[in-house]
């Protein structure tokens, strides 16, 4: 029909040809994935991904996106407002990402065959529009963020050779301390960076082993560091000093959590590893809650051993747990801390680099980005173009600007995937025949209960809102009330079936407080960060128009899907 429009404007008038390009425009944008159940698959052959990654993989997977050199610096950040209560701060922010992490091992289970993660899923459960938004969302978080790591990592690096005598002091700012900038400081040049993004991009083109294996041994190396902390912290706790162990209340608590949250972000990547996991459908469940499970288990503990060995008013807001060891006369542990932020970064940049890679992938392969962008290499079964493409991006970002200035920024898509996938979760939820139900507002009940999500989402920002600008309480309660009533409504006005595979628990009710927790978590955000969510919208909405639309094709991944099973010696 979106053809039919597009042929008949050569000879239409420009009123009627404008009607034409947004009734075309509207035909595309509410287009929808129809992929197959759990279980179907190709069996066509051709180059394709290999399925070579098992439940210990995926495990170390998401733990090696979440834990970064975070864990050794935002302990010890949080505690100076919430004290010793910043272990609940984590165990709140770990209880939120729970809820995001069982709505996404339903549909990783639901639809285990397919590259893709919170894109596929808005694809499949919304529409063309709604997954392209959240990909450019996601995007531009991992582009910003990948730089930003990269040059952490290239600082980490330097002060880790320095901590031999003969190197301190001999590296210049421009290899990896920072950067050397030019230009009034619009650029800052730091040649390290894109060196280990290089090779990192490199380990990723050779294939999904040689990347799993760098990733594991890597991520096994900073767990048991990680360890090594809490257990020789542990013998130097003093419990006097978890007392008061909440002192300015527990709203410092809560408004902790809010700003902890986001260093569990990473376990959603274990979900964009769908093609390559041996058995997709068992494995992706267990992978995306446990390594969240364990490093909540590892953030709390490590929270608790710092707090507990050095009063929360002393500790140093930049390197908190190396100064609580150097007050303890362990200078040995800071060296062990040093190393295990290499680790925790190189695997957090190693693991952002590969989700991007696939969501390409994923992309080019129904036709929304170029099709090179679905290109696989033929022996190696790595998206070796999208890798390249997002290895330069990152070196470039990294290597020419100081994109940690652009870090209040980040975390909006993060937090617009999660929300989008316990939508997601609801809606695939319904029965078929929901969409064809009219309800007494003469609508159907499908668009009826899209509209009690999205007023679940506003009420989550109001009250986020009321709460970020100590705004009238009353208006906080209103907001919740509103939210809770539209969940009433998605309870008993919609029907819901049971999914093939893992179901998430407790639908509608827990899709909808994940939806509201992490809307409020965005209104917890620089507002900087709400006009950059505008303006990359817009950006999205008008390369859509432009090129989208015209190429996309929702059936194309599910034609050019190939696999090649794992061998049996690694099954």
């Amino acid at each position: 029909m979106a053809a039919g429009m597009r042929g008949s404007t050569s000879t239409a008038s420009p009123p009627s040809s404008s009607r034409s390009f947004f009734s075309g425009f509207y035909a595309s944008a509410l287009r929808r994935k129809n992929l197959l159940r759990s279980g179907e698959e190709h069996t066509n052959h051709g180059e394709a991904l290999v399925r070579g990654l098992g439940l210990f993989e995926l495990l170390l997977l998401g733990i090696g996106a979440s834990i970064g050199a975070g864990i050794f610096v935002v302990t010890g950040t949080v505690a100076r407002d919430a004290g010793p209560g910043v272990a609940i701060s984590f165990i709140l922010a770990g209880a939120a990402c729970v809820l995001n992490a069982l709505c996404y091992a339903e549909l990783a289970s639901r639809f285990p065959a397919v590259v893709g993660g919170a894109y596929l899923y808005s694809y499949t459960a919304f529409n063309e529009i709604t997954a392209f938004l959240v990909f450019a969302q996601l995007m531009l978080d991992y582009h910003i963020g990948a730089a930003s790591i990269a040059r952490s990592l290239a600082s980490y690096w330097i002060s880790l050779l320095e901590l031999f005598p003969f190197l301190k002091g001999i590296f210049p700012s421009w290899i990896g301390h920072g950067g050397f900038e030019v230009f009034g400081g619009i650029m800052s040049i730091n040649i390290l960076a894109p060196i280990l993004l290089l090779i990192l991009t490199v380990i990723l083109c050779c294939g999904v082993k040689e990347s799993s294996a760098v990733n594991s041994y890597m991520t096994s190396l900073k767990v048991i560091i990680v360890v090594i902390v809490i257990l020789s912290g542990a013998f130097e706790v003093d419990v006097s000093n978890w007392s008061p162990f909440a002192p300015s209340g527990f709203k410092a608590v809560v408004t902790g959590a809010t700003v902890v949250f986001f260093a569990y972000v990473g376990f959603d990547a274990v979900a964009n590893s769908a093609e390559e996991s041996k058995r997709p459908q068992r494995d992706l469940p267990i992978g995306i809650i446990g390594s969240l499970l364990v490093c909540v288990f590892l953030y709390v503990f490590v929270c608790l051993v710092l707090t507990g060995m050095i009063p929360y008013k002393f500790l140093d807001e930049d390197a908190p747990l190396a100064q609580a060891f150097n007050a303890k006369g362990m200078q040995y542990v800071s060296i062990l801390i040093s190393v295990g932020a290499v680790a925790g970064l190189t695997t957090t940049l190693l693991v952002g680099l590969y989700v991007q890679s696939r969501l390409y992938l994923g992309l080019g392969r129904d036709g929304l980005l170029p099709s090179i962008f679905a290109k696989v290499h033929p022996t190696r079964h790595t998206p070796i173009h999208s890798q390249i493409w997002v290895g330069c991006v990152a070196g470039i970002m990294g290597g020419l600007f100081n994109v940690h200035s652009l870090s209040h920024i980040l975390s909006v898509g993060s937090l617009t995937g999660y929300s989008v996938v316990s939508a997601c979760v609801v809606t695939l939820r319904w029965k078929d025949v929901a969409a064809g139900q009219v309800s007494s507002r003469h609508i159907s009940s499908w668009h009826e209960g899209v509209v009690c999500l999205l007023v679940v989402g506003c009420c989550g920002f109001a009250a986020g809102f009321c709460y970020r600008f100590n705004g009238s309480f009353v208006l906080l309660l209103i907001a919740v009330v509103i939210a809770v009533l539209a969940g009433v409504a998605l309870n008993f006005r919609q029907i819901y079936e049971n999914p093939p595979g893992f179901a998430c628990p407790g639908v509608p009710v827990l899709p909808v407080v994940s939806i509201f927790v992490n809307i409020f978590l965005f209104a917890q955000l620089h507002e900087e960060a709400w006009i950059r969510f505008v303006v990359v919208s817009i950006i999205s909405i008008a390369i859509y128009a432009v090129y989208g639309q015209y190429n996309a094709d929702p059936a194309g991944s599910e034609q050019a899907i190939f696999y090649h099973r794992a061998s049996a010696s690694d099954e």
